[in-house]
């Protein structure tokens, strides 16, 4: 197997173990059971919360590339 997809598939199953955490407690903080879901809701739940961790990813390694280069964010 290709070393680069093995890393890309364990990233993407990091991401989405992640997203299922989030997701869980985003419904148990609405006072909802992940029952009271359909699985089509659910996947839409888990698809945004893995939306916002790649943003929050994209986010963090601009940060760590503007100060590698000695870069402020506020100029």
């Amino acid at each position: 197997m290709n070393p680069l997809a093995l890393v890309t598939q364990r990233y993407q199953s990091a991401i989405r173990e992640k997203a299922i955490k989030r997701a869980e407690t985003r419904i148990i903080i609405a006072g909802r059971t992940p029952q009271d879901f359909s699985a089509e809701d659910l996947e839409i739940v888990v698809q945004e919360e893995e939306d916002k961790i790649k943003a929050e990813i994209k986010e963090k390694g601009l940060l760590a590339v503007l100060a590698l280069l000695g870069l402020s964010w506020l100029g």
